[in-house]
């Protein structure tokens, strides 16, 4: 049982861990399991992201065979947004939301799932989306690059084709500049990368650790949020993705891979999570010592029980995490790295 504060050094802010309260007594909701009792055909002839269909925007997707890239339809950011009316008091401000924003599809397959994709098909996305962090970062309109997945009906996803999106802005999201000042702060009083030591006190303890490669790891971070909160990072300190050598990126794509079948196996599901790369502002700003990584958030804490944000979260303001992240891990690291799909199994 862990009863404690935990200390998140990127957010400098503390999480509350209190393992013993996941088995409390619980008669409220229960969720409906992501894909649980659904399968999904490799085309739907209605799908807006499917190769060949026509989309909300009366645009026709190309008759794609690897990863697909367009605007988004709906964007929430874009160089036609209107003017910017006064605030209705001095109190008050605001300012231009501008930028693009995009869709990247994984694969024509409509019923795979990232962790479900061959490992040479992760590493082409992960290209590409090396190739979208340079194209849009160069833009003066833009100071940074979200890339973000949404996966899982409890998310709210509104289309299960396997894709992710992008928001290039002309701000920066509020957790990357924390993570901004936290690490170049830390550099600048310890002469070290923050992420460094937390992957060298991640691989001394090695309780959290779920995957590994040469150049790439993943683990459940001691301070996780999130019942199985997990990390995907290179060893090296790289800005961004598109900052990875050829091989570092091999490795990453390996070690990404084989998280996510891990989550997956864990209860022989499509695994829902909020997915997302933590790179670089591109506003032409020094970041010393800012480390590249993905953060997976996944929304369960149980099989149809979520991890509900309330009074402590919402209210106030610091995450109180039911789980102990040395036991999610362990659930983690006890399943195969084959997808359940393809003969892996789940836990024991």
């Amino acid at each position: 049982m862990v009863w404690e504060q935990r200390w998140h050094p990127l957010r400098r802010e503390w999480v509350i861990i209190s393992s013993h309260r996941n088995e409390r007594p619980w008669q409220g909701e229960r969720v409906a399991e992501a894909g649980a009792g659904r399968s999904l055909p490799a085309y739907v002839p209605d799908c807006y992201l499917c190769p060949g269909n026509m989309r909300s925007s009366r645009q026709r997707n190309e008759r794609y065979s690897g990863v697909f890239v367009f605007d988004n339809d709906h964007p929430c950011v874009g160089p036609t947004a209107p003017g910017v009316p006064d605030p209705p008091a001095a109190i008050y401000r605001n300012s231009a939301a501008t930028g693009c924003a995009r869709v990247v599809c994984y694969t024509p397959r409509h019923d795979l799932t990232l962790a479900q994709l061959p490992e040479s098909e992760v590493l082409a996305l992960l290209r590409v989306l090396q190739e979208q962090y340079r194209d849009l970062g160069a833009r003066d309109d833009v100071r940074h690059v979200l890339v973000f997945e949404n996966k899982g009906d409890v998310v709210g996803v509104s289309n299960p084709h396997p894709h992710c999106q992008i928001y290039a802005t002309n701000f920066v999201f509020k957790t990357i500049e924390l993570e901004v000042e936290a690490q170049a702060e830390y550099l600048a009083e310890h002469g070290r990368t923050l992420f460094h030591d937390i992957v060298a006190a991640e691989e001394s303890d090695g309780r959290r650790l779920l995957a590994r490669c040469d150049q790439a790891l993943s683990f459940v971070p001691y301070f996780a949020r999130y019942p199985y909160e997990t990390y995907v990072a290179p060893r090296e300190t790289r800005a961004s993705l598109a900052d990875l050598t050829q091989s570092e990126l091999g490795d990453f794509a390996a070690v990404l891979r084989e998280t996510l079948i891990r989550l997956d196996n864990l209860w022989r599901m499509s695994f829902p999570y909020v997915m997302v790369l933590h790179q670089a502002p591109t506003d032409n700003a020094p970041h010393p010592g800012f480390h590249f990584h993905i953060e997976i958030h996944p929304p369960l804490r149980k099989p149809g029980l979520l991890k509900y944000l309330a009074g402590p979260e919402i209210g106030g303001g610091n995450f109180l995490n039911d789980t102990a992240p040395e036991e999610k891990a362990a659930e983690l690291q006890a399943v195969s790295s084959v997808h359940y799909t393809e003969g892996g199994e789940g836990p024991a």
